[in-house]
């Protein structure tokens, strides 16, 4: 399938800083960037530090007074499957090395505060079962509710709260998925059907020797994803981090399916 995306924004910036932006797609095995465009109004200098490995497309800019982004890209995505069969979950002696880091805590996802919960939930299960078991228990369990969780929000306080957005249902499903030995990473995407359209958290698992992507709250297809970054959690993975301060003016996503 083939997507148009863009994205708009506009911020203010009362003094000079650093701007490190995530809003491109990424490159990979499973969709190709056809034409992209990423245009600064007023124009700035760019230095790119995108990751040849991940293929993930990284800018950074000094911003200052009031900047307009405008990002638009055309980008083929190839069939990825809709489930995650019966893929086998990999001892770690046998995880690929890049694999490692994504078993371990970070800052929004408490994996070692769940061990005992997903020990008694999912332990009787195996394979691609247990990430199966999981999401079900999200879907059953946590509301889709806006205003309820914030950028401090951890999957332990949406674990207690049983709301949130795609955030933190990704990192709720980051969290018990590490719990089980599952390597588990965030990722962001435009997302083709999401109403209304936002840049959407969604995770990738890895299952059956290979990494699958998942969306924890059901909301978009996967075939319908175009992938931007991956990481630990929403730290690593947010479209744009100000290293300084900055005030949002405003900002619009948007994702159509071409013919």
């Amino acid at each position: 399938m083939t997507f148009q995306i863009e994205a708009r924004l506009k911020y203010r910036f009362d003094r000079s800083c650093e701007v490190l932006l995530l809003l491109e797609a990424a490159g990979g095995a499973d969709q190709q960037v056809r034409f992209e465009s990423l245009r600064f109004d007023p124009p700035v200098a760019v230095t790119r530090l995108d990751d040849p490995l991940t293929g993930e497309r990284r800018a950074v800019i000094t911003a200052e007074g009031d900047l307009e982004i405008h990002y638009e890209a055309t980008v083929d995505v190839l069939p990825r499957g809709s489930g995650l069969g019966d893929g086998r979950i990999a001892p770690v002696r046998e995880l690929p090395g890049e694999a490692l880091r994504y078993l371990r805590p970070s800052r929004y996802c408490p994996s070692d505060r769940f061990e005992s919960f997903v020990a008694r939930e999912f332990g009787s299960l195996h394979s691609a079962g247990q990430v199966t078991a999981v999401l079900a228990w999200i879907n059953g369990h946590v509301d889709y509710r806006a205003g309820v969780s914030d950028v401090e929000t951890t999957a332990l306080d949406t674990f207690v709260d049983r709301a949130g957005v795609c955030r933190d249902f990704t990192h709720l499903a980051i969290s018990l998925c590490r719990a089980a030995g599952v390597p588990a990473r965030a990722v962001s995407a435009y997302a083709w059907n999401l109403q209304p359209p936002d840049m959407h958290a969604v995770m990738e698992v890895y299952v059956g020797d290979q990494w699958r992507l998942v969306d924890p709250t059901g909301l978009a297809p996967v075939d319908g994803l175009v992938r931007v970054a991956t990481g630990l959690d929403a730290a690593d993975i947010a479209f744009m981090t100000i290293f300084g301060r900055g005030e949002h003016v405003r900002q619009s996503f948007a994702i159509a399916r071409t013919v």
